[in-house]
């Protein structure tokens, strides 16, 4: 099977980031940009598009960051993924942001089981708990959820914990034996282990139905 053409976006938290893979290989930029993530968007696209030797009829995919995190950020990773393929006639792949920060422990840490949790402000944290797999490489086990930290369930000698939830909440949430990156933030590369395990399946999405995920709605 020729190896699919994704361009990658990652919005949802203070990183900005974008990762296009080509031919096995992936380029990539990530920068903490809080409040700039629309004007410097789409320049690193453009400049990492370029580095790979990529242009818009080459994309096959456009994976991106469907949430959760920041309200404003998960908004803008969904329209402008919407608006790429729209014009380049390509599905999405729409990836749990947390699930990028699993496979961002695995890929910096060789994680094997993951609490990814990152600060969902008012006193909660979005949190998830990943296991590996050789099919999709960190496989959700049970459910993404909106909680107060003290309500987290997991953790224990064996997890490992990533993400700013942790540093925002040191004393509340679980602990993590094998270790912990409170520091870490969501990337667009974490994005493409998921992106390419739902496109070898067929599971894209088309443009019309791309919609990000919140967890917590109506606030």
């Amino acid at each position: 099977m020729p190896q699919p053409v994704i361009v990658a976006l990652e919005t949802s938290t203070e990183a900005c980031s974008v990762a296009v893979y080509r031919d096995g290989e992936v380029h990539h930029h990530t920068e903490e940009a809080p409040r700039r993530h629309t004007a410097r968007l789409l320049p690193m696209l453009e400049a990492v598009m370029a580095e790979a030797g990529v242009v818009g009829s080459s994309v096959d995919a456009v994976a991106f960051g469907r949430g959760p995190g920041a309200f404003a950020g998960v908004r803008l990773a969904a329209s402008l993924a919407q608006g790429l393929c729209t014009g380049w006639a390509v599905p999405a792949l729409p990836v749990s942001t947390l699930a990028a920060l699993a496979h961002g422990a695995r890929r910096r840490h060789g994680a094997e089981r993951v609490l990814a949790a990152l600060d969902a402000r008012m006193g909660q944290v979005y949190c998830g708990a990943f296991a590996a797999t050789e099919e999709a490489g960190m496989a959700l086990q049970g459910e993404e959820a909106a909680l107060e930290p003290g309500a987290v369930a997991g953790g224990g000698p064996a997890w490992f914990g990533i993400g700013r939830g942790f540093a925002a909440y040191p004393e509340a949430m679980p602990a993590t034996g094998a270790g912990c990156d409170p520091d870490a933030l969501p990337e667009a590369r974490d994005l493409l282990p998921a992106a390419l395990a739902e496109w070898r399946a067929g599971r894209t999405t088309p443009a019309e139905a791309v919609r990000p995920v919140y967890l917590r709605e109506g606030v």
